[in-house]
């Protein structure tokens, strides 16, 4: 130890909702009912797309990968959530630290590369429908859904290590309801410079730089919509790609605000809350936009409750 002062951490202590008072009771089966929801309406478009042969296209595998990912993502972070709400003085030990901002990282920046992937399937469907099969054949698919994994993998190590690897003395309160990364590097008794730097590469990257990749294509989208003589023509194509476009807007809008907006000495209120948002409720609105919003999916799930709850 370098102070005799300062002990070494060996657990953290998660504020989280303390500031919310008597709320944390609401909060607590709000969290619990959305999680449910989010487990159940994932795992049902997962069914969907592997056992109805319509969903058997590269818009249905990305969306595949995307719901298993919203479950993994989110019981990375909801389980002690809900454990530290019933909790007097939720508390997180170092390792158990480091791995959920393992895996936080690791999935959150897997769904940013997945929901890239997504649009430039809808762009090649829209814009280059002659080559579509070309551009987007089983081999390609698969190796873009590798490498969005792969990226999370790289990711999430490089965060977790480089983080860790710093001595943490002293104050161990995370102002925060999870690991996230600034809050936890903001603890270390070291500098931070270089982890900082890092989260600001890894935040331009993963997320700045996939959404303007997605607005790019949605660009060029928009003009070959525009240049569709009919309206019914116009009002089809856009269908083909509104549920993906609204959980892009869910997704990055809350992550851009809470990552790229100049952050305060510790994580407040308004951080957590959007935080909250894009971890937890965003997830569980993913397979109701995407059964609501579009008709294949609501195609194939007609066909299952045929199959299995009315009989042949």
């Amino acid at each position: 130890m370098g102070d005799d002062n300062e002990t070494d951490v060996t657990e953290f202590v998660l504020l989280g909702f303390s500031g919310f008072g008597f709320l944390q009771g609401h909060l607590f089966w709000g969290v619990l009912c959305i999680y449910v929801v989010t487990l159940l309406g994932n795992s049902l478009i997962v069914f969907l797309t592997l056992a109805d042969s319509a969903l058997h296209s590269p818009m249905y595998f990305f969306l595949r990968h995307f719901s298993v990912v919203e479950i993994l993502y989110t019981t990375t972070i909801v389980p002690r959530m809900l454990a530290d709400l019933r909790s007097s003085c939720p508390t997180i030990p170092l390792g158990s630290c480091f791995t959920q901002l393992y895996f936080f990282s690791l999935f959150g920046v897997t769904e940013c590369c997945l929901l890239t992937a997504m649009a430039y399937d809808r762009y090649a469907a829209i814009c280059c429908p002659l080559h579509y099969a070309t551009l987007m054949s089983q081999g390609t698919c698969t190796g873009m859904v590798g490498a969005s994994y792969l990226a999370g993998f790289i990711t999430g190590t490089t965060h977790s290590v480089c983080i860790f690897t710093l001595p943490f003395r002293g104050d161990n309160t995370i102002h925060h309801f999870l690991c996230d990364i600034l809050p936890v590097l903001r603890l270390a008794s070291a500098s931070t410079f270089w982890g900082e730097v890092g989260n600001l590469f890894v935040t331009i990257t993963f997320i700045f730089t996939p959404f303007l990749l997605i607005v790019a294509s949605y660009a060029c989208i928009l003009a070959t919509i525009l240049g569709v003589a009919t309206s019914q023509g116009r009002q089809k194509l856009f269908s083909t790609c509104s549920s993906h476009l609204f959980v892009v807007i869910l997704f990055f809008g809350t992550g851009t605000v809470a990552y790229m907006r100049p952050q305060a000495d510790s994580f407040g209120d308004t951080d957590q809350i959007l935080t909250l948002f894009y971890t937890v409720v965003t997830p569980m609105c993913n397979p109701f936009v995407y059964s609501l919003r579009n008709q294949e999916v609501a195609g194939a799930m007609r066909r299952l409750m045929k199959r299995y709850l009315w009989g042949p």
